[in-house]
């Protein structure tokens, strides 16, 4: 069994905060973990307050001297969000680092949010767009650098602009696809709005290739009762070193894309397809690189969450 190299040195981010969504497990626990080592104040928006204290015991464990808190957080109802970023901008703390990790993936059968939203576009895409919007003074504050979390499924398909919340058709991959799509084109026209009107915010996009993770496990309460075929065959090719990462690879191209203090890139595992290895920048997937579509996602993803971005 082959093992396979996890290092990446991270700058000192002493006296920066680091706000990471999806970090109660999986990748996003290892991302602020590694972020925390290198000095971060981390903050943990989490949707369960039970394994957001379980993380950040992990975390303390790891780095003892590690400064976290936990807050409740549910990226699936625009309500939360707005509390999360009400009781944020109350505290008046400016955010250096945002790393949008959060998300779901292809449950078997339409799902929809509080707000009515499909799942997987409710959560990965628009709960993370009004997570900006709400913090947007803090994040300007900072000078934040923000990376959003796309997948290798983003690298094709295409936004069904006519049926958005997938009400008339539903294909639980395609939504996934549609929502990764989005948020690369939304966190990408982020980056070209803050260069013209000089926010100080740099917005660059990660996707840490296929690993183990909790993304495809059981998941009763998306319709999913048993891990799929799919993630039992990647722990089994992990676990061997063969082509896929690991949880701890999976969460260097976040690292690396919140560390280099460039906007506008895409950053990935480079071994084989990029689906495993030690992260690298690579070229913006095809359905990322229209400008367009970028615009006009800012613009419907602005309507639909009813809460006004900044121009």
């Amino acid at each position: 069994m082959r093992a396979m190299n996890s290092h990446l040195d991270l700058p000192s981010l002493t006296h920066q905060r680091a706000v990471v969504t999806g970090a109660s497990d999986g990748i996003g626990l290892r991302i602020a973990t590694r972020l925390a080592e290198a000095g971060a104040d981390i903050v943990l928006p989490v949707r369960n307050s039970a394994k957001g204290e379980a993380a950040m015991d992990t975390i303390r464990a790891a780095v003892p001297a590690a400064r976290v808190r936990s807050e409740q957080l549910d990226l699936s109802e625009l309500a939360s969000v707005a509390s999360f970023g009400a009781m944020m901008r109350d505290r008046g703390e400016p955010i250096h680092l945002l790393i949008n990790n959060a998300g779901v993936m292809t449950p078997p059968a339409r799902q929809s949010t509080g707000d009515g939203f499909e799942v997987q576009l409710g959560t990965n895409h628009l709960g993370h767009v009004a997570l900006i919007a709400q913090l947007f003074p803090l994040l300007r504050a900072g000078r934040a650098r923000i990376t959003s979390q796309v997948s290798v499924a983003a690298s094709r398909g295409t936004i069904a602009w006519d049926d958005l919340n997938s009400t008339r058709s539903y294909d639980g991959m395609r939504a996934y696809r549609q929502s990764k799509i989005a948020l690369g084109l939304f966190a990408l026209e982020l980056d070209r709005r803050s260069a013209r009107g000089g926010w100080g915010i740099t917005s660059n996009l990660s996707h840490p290739g296929v690993a183990p993770t909790s993304l495809l496990s059981a998941r009763p309460e998306l319709g999913r009762a048993t891990d799929t075929p799919e993630v039992r065959m990647i722990r089994w090719a992990s676990a061997r070193g063969l082509v896929v990462g690991t949880p701890e690879t999976a969460a260097l191209p976040a690292l690396l894309a919140a560390t280099s203090g460039r906007g506008g890139l895409l950053f990935g595992p480079r071994g084989l397809g990029h689906l495993g290895g030690m992260p690298a920048e690579q070229r913006l997937y095809r359905p990322l690189r229209s400008v367009t579509d970028a615009e006009r996602i800012w613009e419907v993803s602005e309507g639909l969450i009813g809460t006004p971005l900044p121009s």
